[in-house]
């Protein structure tokens, strides 16, 4: 009432009265009624309409009275306040309204609560349904129906049915209250078939109707057609409140509306085409991003549309419509575009501009531009805002409710909303489809664990959404990011495009969709790389791609290829790899944004990239190389100076970068290990593809090769070590290509590669360890085998680095992986240089030193090759001698280890018997018989044996000592077959192999030695090395011979064996060098035994030295063996053998009979025979230069040989035999010196020495004559033999042997003591005075005793001897040496001493009838010498010489004269002469006056005189012819006496005061004394002996001695006085005168 009153206090007052009655809820529905309808005339006439407006809100929310008529009644109102002229209470209204439609279903949704638990029959649906019927709603809904049915009604220009009294609506008004209704109350339209209903019959059809304008409106087409233009322009608030509705209806109610949205969407999409209004695209793109940000809804749109078979491909339209969007923008657009302009903020043109780049610090360029994030393409510059926070469709043009006219776009605007969309869009399918998959895997995991047998299979729909999303969308993507990618200029959004590249590619890759992850990983791939880089791996899978992608059911997508002409910051400048592009590259700051891009792909989804590897890794690589990273140590990539110069150029910005690239690189590379096989299998063959195709670029050119591959295939090897084995096959199989490479970069990272994985797999700790798992251990030895099939020595020496390495790092376990790693060094060759020998050879002495224990017995025999392999290299002499060490000390090693080494062989051999066996082949085995551990030993033996023949000397002698010092050490550890094969098959056969070598060997003279080495002359050729080698052969094999004699005889084929080491012993003494004959004989001594091995250590030459051999001979003869004595006598094994010790050298006990077999040694006298035969024998032609003669040391060590081998065979020694040793011992005495070694042989002259060859002739006669001597009867046949020979020699002191028709200088001329040297090369004989001297006391002393044997009697020696000394008697003075013929009397004496007796002895049996003539004539030319004694014959010399004239005559007085009846008269009668004549001739005629009285060998005339009296009175006279001739010679003497003193006295008488002459002085003198002689004489005997005749003539000489008193000189005078004294006795004539004279 007081409402009705239209006061205006008082309506106030009322209605705040009636508010607070409402609050206090005292309203009943009636005097609500009352009170809308109050209210209702208070708005017609226009009061308090604020006041009105509050009472109607505070009525309808304080309670629920208002129904029906009421509500709508009170609802109208509000409407009708709306559109007054006021505007606050416009405003107020609307409010009130937007208030009052949402409580009015509010209402509705709080009854909907309160019946929740009462479940009720809904009314069957009839199948037309009046839009009215509302019957089967409740309350509060029928208001809500009628006022949601009415609203559509106002806004489709119809009236109402339910809200009488509207007198206007606006349609944005309706619609804006439509869009909160269905925003805020979805349940209810979705819960209540008649909301459903209204919404599909009212709402849809309402919304395609008023979008009409908007899409048959083309922008630019001339306004002045005839249609009426208001209703066919678009309104921008009209538009953009149906866009927001359809947002609304697509996110609630898309399931009650699919058809409705396909349309809805399908407008979208068009209203984004560039033809309509830049407003409507850009509110068009506000719209699009809010669905873009409901992940959800679009996968509904998927399964919908785009997986249905006719239905238009929504999703994907959606997505393309945004590229294509997106890609229109950067078109020059239209002059009908307001916004057209193209300048940014900051000032004209900033398009052309520089750096516009984002990025901090670029501010200050170009004039104070404020640098803005932006796109910029081709000319046309786009800022970008931002729009919204991300995952949030915050719009702006969509929230301008007030505007009417269509608002200003800033420019990038709908770029950034687009932008902004794409991303969410990928993020929201991405984040959605992930979450899914993680919870699918959950449940596989479940799965499994409650059921492990059983395989997972997952439920089917949900990968074919996921996969057509993709599939709808990826073009539509990958279009419009790449477009940005290459436009942006910002590193933020350059950032937020390339991680929804990458999460697109990882989703793909997890879905398994090939070809979309390919095309965003080369789109990544191509923004890291230069603009225009051409990569064959890009390209090729990039045109096919673009060419399908694009043509989308109608929709041009235009692809823009990447512009080059982006405003980025150039952070570096390097060279391509590839060839197109000549000169340099340059990368931006975005590049290598890109790169680290790839590099979080790579290393975040390298599960998922497969075959994508290869487009990854492939730019990597190129961009490692274009900013010059060089691989380092384990293949990391550190940033190295690029070797091409200086046109790599990084700026500091990058070079800060680089270590962190280099860094994520390598961690890359280290994820691998949580890649599964398959992934890891892609990224090896991906890596091994690319490295083929650096490969193929290095060919043929000496560019520095890409290595990025090859070290990646070595970090990714090292990281996967736990699963080494399913990748080393491609992987290392691969990396050996790599090694054969010509370029030697390339190959030398291929080496380290392969060499840094096999050190790591050996040393990496794996499970089960490698020495349990012996086949992973071969597996990873074996590339490194491989290497050594490679040419390239840079990559053998890696190689060998790397076995080195192994060996000290992991060589106690290699195991069965011996045979590889010895392979490896073994596996040498001549032409690989000396380095690559020198590193292979110290891994073997590693070997060899620390490692033979730990590796299994069957390598040794390996290890013996390979060391063996090592000797016989030729490029470095000191391995190959240091090589042969090794193999002594391997042996060593087999000697200290023999028992371990025998059990594993044969432990080895049964095993692999029965493997044999059960093939049912044969073991083959070199050496087979033989049991293995001395087949072990046989193999180093043949090894060495082929050492011992090398070409280099040096080798030769040290693998020849050394082979004879390992078989003498520890050959009793063979058994006794084997040592047949060591003989036969190794020792003879090397000596066969030197024997020809030396015989061929070059004589040609070896300049120098390689190098400035200097060689000894003495070895200056090959042949004289080879002499030493065939020296030290034969030492060896006769060394062993004789020390492991007892064993060798014990074989069957001993004799045989011994005729061949014989045999080789004489060919090799018979050989044309003096060295190797006389080791040869050397060996023949120790072989017979002559020689014990080397005893006392310290003077190992002695006994050599002895024999004439020169010491440097005598060093290399008793060396043996690299400083070892010759048999070793620390052996334990040795000690119980027989000989205990090294000197033992007697047989064992009861092998006597073996030792002395006499087969072997009539063998051995035929060798030594055959051998002194040729040797001796004279050459046949004449002087040639050519013919060869044995050296003196040769024939006396050949001589030598003889009595020791003698003592074997006298038993069966015969006269042949002797015959033929003479034949010998003559022809080696006779061979001549060459004049240059016979100072050293020779004896100077005043020493009379004898040469070591002359006496062991001598000896070797001695010892026949001893063995005679104590041997049995029969063998003193040989006596006169003996003899024979010796007297051979004697004659030699006068007339020295020929050797052939050799001519022969005599070196000496012996009477003047000098030696005559003459030119080198001549011979020289020898001077065998001192040797025929010392024959002649041989024989004489040999003669002492065996005169009276029979054969000496029979043979008649005595006369051959004195036949022999006729010849040094005869010559006397002329002999060549004084003490010859000396010596030869002294000897005669001795011998006629002997002799003469026996011969009387004998003489009835005419056995020595012709030896008188020879004696006589003995001493008549001895005493009677045609030679005249020398002028410079001292006077002592001279006496001592008269006084050895009368011992013969003596002898003759003693041994002869007084035995003359049982002599020869013939004989008899020669002596008388010479006596005679010895008393008579007694003066030389060429003395000097002065001289005369001693040279008048007047004690000799005396000494004859004598004796030829006593002859002629001795009472003995048989004959009287004796008689006869001594009176005879005695009267012819007296008469001569008488002349001389007759003469004297005259002469005396005439000279007068003057002397007479010295010689006639000298005469009387002696004729005087003769006087006195016999006189003594005739004193002496008997007077009946002497003739009467004789007694007259001697008394006739008295007056004539007394008449040479008178004269002058005092020496006649004594003389005469002696004369004088013995007549005394004759003053008496004796009584008995007449009977003498009758006798």
């Amino acid at each position: 009432m007081g409402c009705g009153t239209k006061e205006p206090k008082i309506t106030q007052l009322c209605l705040a009265a009636i508010q607070r009655l409402m609050t206090h809820e005292v309203v009943s529905e009636a005097a609500a009624g009352n009170i809308i309808n109050m209210l209702w005339q208070l708005m017609e006439n226009g009061l308090e309409e604020l006041k009105l407006l509050q009472t109607v809100l505070v009525l309808l929310t304080t309670n629920t009275v208002v129904h029906d008529e009421v509500l709508s009644k009170a609802i109208v109102l509000c409407f009708r306040l709306h559109f007054t002229k006021d505007n606050i209470t416009n405003n107020t209204a609307a409010a009130t309204v937007r208030q009052v439609v949402t409580v009015v279903f509010e209402r509705m949704v709080a009854e909907d609560e309160r019946f929740k638990g009462i479940v009720e029959q809904p009314p069957p649906v009839q199948g037309n349904t009046n839009r009215r019927s509302v019957s089967t709603l409740r309350p509060s809904a029928k208001d809500a129906y009628m006022l949601f049915q009415d609203l559509c009604q106002l806004v489709n220009a119809d009236a109402p049915y339910w809200l009488v009294g509207m007198t206007e609506m606006t349609r944005t008004f309706g619609l804006e209250l439509l869009e909160s209704v269905l925003n805020d109350f979805p349940g209810v339209f979705l819960q209540h078939q008649e909301f459903s209903f209204l919404l599909k019959e009212r709402v849809c059809p309402l919304v395609i109707k008023l979008f009409s304008p908007n899409i048959k409106f083309r922008q630019g087409s001339s306004s002045s057609s005839a249609s009426p233009a208001p209703v066919e322009k678009p309104y921008f608030p009209i538009c953009m409140r149906l866009l927001r509705v359809v947002s609304v209806l697509i996110k609630h109610f898309y399931g009650l509306l699919v058809t409705e949205c396909e349309i809805f969407l399908s407008l979208l999409v068009k209203f984004l085409d560039g033809e309509k209004p830049q407003w409507l695209r850009a509110v068009a793109v506000e719209s699009v991003h809010r669905l873009c940000v409901q992940p959800h809804l679009l996968r509904s749109f998927c399964q919908s549309y785009d997986m249905k078979q006719h239905s238009t491909k929504v999703f994907r339209d959606i997505v393309n419509a945004l590229g294509s969007f997106i890609q229109s923008l950067f078109i020059v657009p239209n002059t009908g575009n307001p916004v057209a302009t193209n300048t940014p903020a900051g000032g004209g043109g900033a398009g052309t501009q520089g750096p516009a780049q984002g990025g901090p610090g670029a501010g200050g360029v170009g004039g104070g531009l404020t640098t803005q994030a932006a796109f910029e393409y081709r000319g046309t510059w786009i800022p970008l805002m931002t729009v919204s926070v991300q995952g949030s469709a915050k719009a702006t043009y969509l929230e301008m409710l007030d505007k009417v006219e269509p608002p200003s776009i800033p420019e990038g605007y709908a770029m950034s909303v687009a932008f902004s969309a794409l991303l969410d869009l990928v993020r929201g399918i991405t984040a959605m489809i992930e979450r899914e998959l993680a919870k699918e895997d959950v449940e596989a995991n479940q799965f499994r664990d409650s059921n492990p047998d059983q395989q997972w299979q997952p439920p089917p729909g949900a990968h074919l959404v996921w996969e057509e999303m993709v599939s709808a969308c990826w073009c539509g993507l990958l279009a419009a990011l790449s477009l940005l990618l290459d436009a942006s200029t910002d590193e933020t959004a350059t950032e937020n495009i390339l991680k929804a590249e990458l999460t697109m590619a990882s989703l793909c890759g997890r879905l398994g969709l090939v070809t979309p992850r390919d095309a965003f990983i080369t789109a990544v791939c191509k923004a890291s790389l230069p603009p225009h880089y051409a990569l064959t791996v890009l390209s090729s899978n990039n045109a096919n791609l673009y060419n399908k992608a694009y043509s989308i059911q109608g929709q041009s997508v235009q692809i823009i290829s990447p512009s080059s002409e982006s405003h980025q910051q150039v952070v570096a400048v390097g060279q391509p790899l590839t060839a197109q592009p000549q000169g340099t590259v340059v990368l931006t700051a975005k590049n290598i944004q890109c790169m680290r891009t790839l590099l979080n792909l790579a290393h975040c989804h390298g599960t998922v990239l497969g075959t994508s590897w290869q487009l990854v890794l492939a730019t990597l690589q190129h961009l490692v190389w274009i900013l010059g990273l060089k691989p380092g140590v384990g293949g990391a990539l550190k940033p190295g100076r690029a070797v091409e110069g200086p046109s790599t150029v990084l700026t500091t910005a990058v070079l800060t970068d680089l270590p962190v690239i280099s860094n994520v690189l390598s961690r890359l590379f280290e994820s691998s290990q949580y890649l599964d096989d398959v992934s890891l299998h892609h990224l090896i063959n991906a890596l091994c593809s690319l490295s083929l195709e650096a490969m193929e670029m290095a060919y043929g050119n000496n560019k520095e090769p890409s290595l990025f591959a090859v070290a990646k295939l070595l970090e990714t090897g090292l990281v996967n070590m736990d699963r080494i084995e399913i990748l080393w096959r491609p992987l290392t199989g691969h990396l050996l290509e790599v090694c054969q490479h010509p370029n030697s970069r390339m190959r030398e990272w291929g080496a380290e590669a392969l060499t840094a994985l096999i050190k790591a797999g050996l040393a990496y700790k794996h499970d089960p360890p490698l020495a349990l798992n012996q086949r992973l251990q071969l597996l990873l030895l074996s590339p490194l085998k491989e290497l050594s099939n490679v040419l390239h020595a840079d990559i053998r020496q890696k190689q060998l680095e790397s076995v080195l390495q192994i060996l000290q790092g992991q060589g106690d376990s290699l195991g069965p992986g011996w045979p590889l790693v010895l392979g490896v060094i073994g596996a040498i060759r001549n032409d690989q240089g000396e380095s690559l020998i020198r590193t292979a050879f110290q891994c073997l002495q590693l070997v060899v030193t620390d490692f033979l224990p730990t590796m299994p017995c069957t390598c040794l025999q390996i290890v013996v090759d390979v060391a063996s392999s090592f000797g016989l290299q030729n490029q470095e002499l000191n391995i190959s001698l240091t090589s042969i060490g090794l193999l002594w000390n391997i042996s060593d090693y087999f000697f200290q280890r023999g028992e371990a080494i025998t059990q594993e062989l044969e432990r080895e051999e049964d095993a692999l018997q029965k493997q044999a066996h059960e093939r049912g082949e044969t073991l083959n085995r070199p050496f087979h018989p033989a049991p293995p551990f001395d087949c072990l030993w046989l193999c180093l033996y043949a090894k060495l044996g082929e050492l011992c023949v090398d070409p280099r000397p040096a080798v030769r002698k040290s693998a020849g000592q050394t082979m004879f010092s390992t078989i003498a050490a520890h050959g009793t550890l063979l058994q006794q077959p084997t040592w047949h094969v060591v003989v036969w098959k190794v020792l003879f056969h090397l000596l066969n192999c030197v024997r020809r070598s030396s015989t061929t060997a070059d004589k040609e003279k070896i300049e120098s030695g390689g190098g400035n080495i200097l060689i000894h002359h003495s070895r200056d050729t090959a042949e004289k090395q080879w002499a030493e080698t065939w020296v030290l052969t034969l030492a060896g094999v006769a060394r062993i011979f004789n020390t492991r004699r007892y064993l060798l005889q014990q074989l069957g084929d001993f004799f045989k064996a011994w005729e061949v080491l014989l045999d080789h012993i004489q060919s090799a003494a018979l050989s044309k060098n003096n060295e190797v004959s006389l080791a040869a004989l050397k060996s023949f001594q120790e072989i017979l035994q002559i020689v014990t091995p080397v005893r006392d250590l310290d003077k190992p030459g002695d006994a050599l030295a002895a024999m004439g051999v020169p010491p440097v001979l005598i060093d290399s003869l008793s060396a043996s063996g690299p400083g070892r004595p010759l048999v070793r006598s620390d052996s334990l094994v040795e000690r119980l053998t027989w000989y205990n010790s090294a000197e033992l050298q007697a047989p064992p006990p009861g092998e006597e009979s073996a030792l002395e077999d006499s087969a072997l040694w009539w063998s051995a006298w035929n060798t030594w025979y055959r051998t002194g035969t040729d040797s001796t024998r004279p050459p046949s032609g004449g002087t040639e230069k050519l013919s060869f003669i044995p050296s003196q040391p040769f024939l006396t060590a050949l001589i030598q040989i003889f009595p020791a081998l003698y003592q074997h065979i006298k038993s069966g020694f015969s006269m042949d035999d002797l015959r033929k040793l003479g034949v010998i011992l003559h022809g080696a005495v006779s061979v001549p010196i060459s004049s240059d070694a016979s100072p050293f042989i020779l004896p100077s002259y005043t020493e009379a020495v004898l040469t070591s060859l002359q006496e062991a002739v001598l000896t070797a006669l001695d010892v026949l004559q001893k063995a005679i001597c104590v041997g049995p009867e029969n063998l003193q046949v040989m006596y006169p033999a003996i003899f024979e020979q010796l007297l051979l020699f004697v004659e030699f002191s006068c007339k020295p042997p020929q050797y052939g028709k050799m001519e022969t200088k005599h070196v000496a001329n012996a009477k003047y003591n000098q030696i005559q040297l003459f030119a080198p090369a001549e011979w020289v004989a020898l001077n065998y005075v001192p040797f025929a001297e010392r024959s002649l006391e041989v024989v004489v002393d040999l003669y002492h005793k065996t005169a009276c044997h029979k054969a000496v009697i029979n043979e008649m020696v005595l006369q051959n001897v004195i036949k022999t000394l006729r010849m040094p008697l005869g010559l006397k003075y002329a002999c060549p040496s004084e003490s010859t013929w000396k010596l030869a009397v002294s000897s005669l004496l001795k011998v006629l001493s002997i002799g003469l007796p026996v011969a009387r002895q004998h003489a009835p049996s005419g056995k020595f009838d012709t030896m008188w003539p020879e004696l006589a004539s003995a001493f008549e030319d001895f005493l009677f010498t045609k030679s005249t004694s020398p002028d410079n014959l001292s006077i002592q010399e001279f006496q001592k010489n008269e006084a050895i004239d009368v011992e013969v005559v003596q002898l003759i007085s003693t041994e002869v004269l007084p035995f003359a009846n049982f002599i020869p008269k013939d004989f008899v009668g020669k002596i008388m002469t010479m006596l005679n004549k010895g008393s008579i001739h007694s003066q030389s005629s060429s003395f000097t006056e002065a001289e005369i009285d001693v040279r008048m060998r007047e004690e000799f005339s005396k000494v004859c005189f004598e004796t030829l009296l006593q002859f002629s009175f001795s009472n003995k006279v048989s004959t009287p012819q004796e008689g006869y001739i001594s009176r005879m010679a005695l009267s012819v003497l007296l008469k001569r006496s008488q002349d001389v003193l007759r003469r004297y006295v005259d002469d005396e008488r005439l000279s007068g005061r003057c002397p007479l002459p010295r010689q006639q002085v000298t005469e009387i003198i002696f004729v005087l004394k003769a006087i006195s002689t016999l006189m003594d004489s005739l004193k002496k005997t008997q007077p009946e002996n002497v003739d009467g005749n004789t007694w007259a003539q001697v008394i006739a000489l008295y007056p004539t001695l007394v008449e040479c008193i008178p004269c002058s000189s005092s020496e006649v005078g004594l003389a005469l006085k002696e004369a004088l004294g013995p007549f005394k006795d004759f003053m008496q004539p004796p009584v008995s005168r007449i009977q003498n004279g009758e006798s």
